[in-house]
């Protein structure tokens, strides 16, 4: 499944499971059992009433209990659309027809729409580790790590534009198939708890008083200006071509007394990030008198993903970092030189998602020893609920690059950042600079508590640092696509729905910059002891939660 659909499904998923939160908070039954109840009787209803063959056969354990199926069966009930006469198919029609139609679609849906994508999906280090997690769920023979699997996929993709679920269940050369149900619920109720930690934190948020209530944000930053980024071209080493960068000067004006003292901000993207996507950002810093820098890091950007998508390269992954580190080093390099006209004695580092983590590991954070141990317990489960796993797994075999932290760094911005399996709250290291991470209670990419509150307290950082938790907010509410604001998406990489984009994303990204305003205005303020531990303002029908160290803490309390 190409990213963005993967991605859509997940959002599409996790926006239904919010909703069926909601519901049951409203005191609804649960009707997690009732799901399985439907799971059971659906497998009782494959079970043939005569033995069959140990060829082609298809072994579903659930409860313990291993009940076979005939996969020719199962393949011709499915590619008749559901009217075989064999006696599977008779015991199949006695499925409540919206189940019926369910299983029809999961069969004949393609797992692969993309050939070239595909081969170099599965290639790449996520996709052999989720084929591995994949192997110990559904069991082809003795093979344990899915190399059955791959291999089967890779000849059926040689003859064929896409693969079904039929198409590989009647392509695997094998006596039997083995489909632990059993894990896959296990995997299912882990997930179900993820989702349970992230509506008990809004919970807890919620029983913050109000402390400020405003009316709707103005989203009219962008109108008021007009101003656009001057393009710059760094000749770099480690590259053959140079960086592109985005230069945001502060308008004329703001260079009066002391604005030249005011620091410069770097900015840089997620993975498959444009700077175009944060042109709101860095017209809004900028008018407010930071100079912003934002980069684009080849390799790692919308080009590359793109190229994944049509099956050119291997999906970009944490192998990127190195480069994205050197990215960094020759633009503050650059500046101090004087050869990047910027001015500034000191610097901000700001990132969204995947350029947040480059911040942090530019700040001079290194992965605490026993990362290994730790991904072997986190990624027990599939771990696309949480995909910033992978990346944060992946880093344990990337050699990252001997960097010292930047001597003018005044600050960290992290937006959507994670890190948790890098540095865990119960081995803390210690930033020594103020850090700002925002996050929304939607994200489930980089969930708020199981990412930024946890690296809050991890990372001790120094005074005046805090989190930002956005309710209705996603991984993807900084991002700005052309056409948000209208009707139409416009032509960007990013078509996100709005289970991905979350609730109100131009009033989320005002409220962001509003605060990252603050925050940066607030770093070299004398005194942060008047500030509560926690602030739950609303504005318009968003709520936003300030959060210190302290109150992250009690956040997170025994989770």
């Amino acid at each position: 499944m190409p990213l963005p659909a993967m991605l859509r499904e997940t959002g599409s998923t996790s926006s239904r499971a919010w909703a069926l939160r909601r519901r049951r908070s409203t005191g609804r039954p649960t009707r997690w059992w009732a799901v399985k109840g439907l799971a059971l009787s659906l497998l009782l209803s494959l079970v043939s009433p005569c033995p069959i063959q140990a060829a082609d056969q298809l072994e579903v354990t659930f409860d313990g209990v291993v009940i076979p199926v005939d996969i020719t069966d199962l393949v011709a009930w499915g590619r008749s659309g559901g009217v075989s006469n064999t006696e599977l198919g008779i015991w199949l029609d006695l499925l409540e027809p919206a189940s019926r139609r369910g299983m029809l679609e999961l069969l004949r849906a393609p797992l692969i729409t993309n050939r070239s994508m595909a081969r170099q999906m599965l290639d790449s280090w996520a996709g052999r580790r989720l084929l591995d997690e994949v192997a110990d769920l559904v069991r082809v023979d003795d093979d344990t790590v899915g190399v059955t699997v791959l291999n089967t996929l890779e000849v059926l993709l040689s003859k064929q534009p896409h693969v079904t679920s039929l198409d590989l269940l009647e392509a695997l050369p094998a006596k039997r198939v083995r489909l632990d149900l059993d894990g896959l619920l296990g995997v299912a109720e882990h997930w179900r708890g993820q989702l349970k930690h992230q509506q008990a934190l809004v919970n807890r948020l919620d029983q913050i008083p109000i402390t400020a209530v405003a009316p709707s944000q103005s989203i009219s930053i962008d109108a008021t200006t007009g101003r656009t980024p001057l393009p710059q071209a760094l000749t770099v080493s480690h590259r053959p071509r140079p960086l592109q960068l985005q230069l945001w000067q502060p308008p004329a004006e703001r260079f009066r007394s002391n604005a030249r003292e005011r620091p410069w901000i770097v900015l840089m993207p997620g993975l498959g990030g444009s700077p175009d996507h944060f042109r709101w950002l860095g017209r809004l810093l900028s008018a407010k008198g930071w100079p912003v820098v934002v980069l684009e890091h080849p390799g790692s950007d919308s080009e590359a993903v793109g190229a994944w998508l049509q099956g050119r390269r291997r999906p970009p992954g944490a192998e990127v970092l190195p480069d994205r580190l050197k990215d960094l080093e020759a633009v503050l390099q650059a500046q101090t030189s004087g050869s990047l006209p910027v001015a500034g004695n000191k610097v901000v580092l700001v990132g969204h998602s995947l350029g947040s983590l480059t911040a942090l590991l530019a700040a001079g954070l290194r992965p605490q020893p026993g990362l290994e141990r730790r991904c072997r317990k986190a990624l027990d489960d599939l771990p696309l609920s949480n995909l910033s796993r992978l990346l944060q797994c992946q880093l344990s075999a990337v050699p990252l690059p001997s960097i010292e932290p930047p001597s003018q760094l005044l600050a960290v911005v992290g937006m959507n950042s994670f890190g948790s399996l890098l540095w865990p709250r119960t081995r803390p290291v210690r930033l020594q600079v103020p850090v700002l991470f925002t996050g929304g209670t939607l994200d489930l990419i980089t969930p708020p508590l199981n990412e930024q509150l946890e690296l809050l307290v991890a990372t001790a950082p120094a005074p005046g640092s805090g989190a930002v938790v956005v309710q209705g907010a996603s991984h993807f509410s900084p991002i700005r696509v052309e056409g948000q604001a209208g009707e139409s998406k416009g032509n960007d990489l990013f078509q996100l729905g709005e289970e991905l984009v979350g609730v109100q994303p131009l009033q989320v990204q005002a409220l962001l910059g509003e605060e990252i305003v603050a925050f940066l205005e607030g770093i070299n303020a004398t005194s942060s002891s008047a500030m509560p531990s926690l602030v739950h303002r609303q504005v318009g029908e968003l709520h936003l939660h300030r959060i210190d160290p302290a109150g992250a803490a009690s956040l997170l309390g025994g989770s």
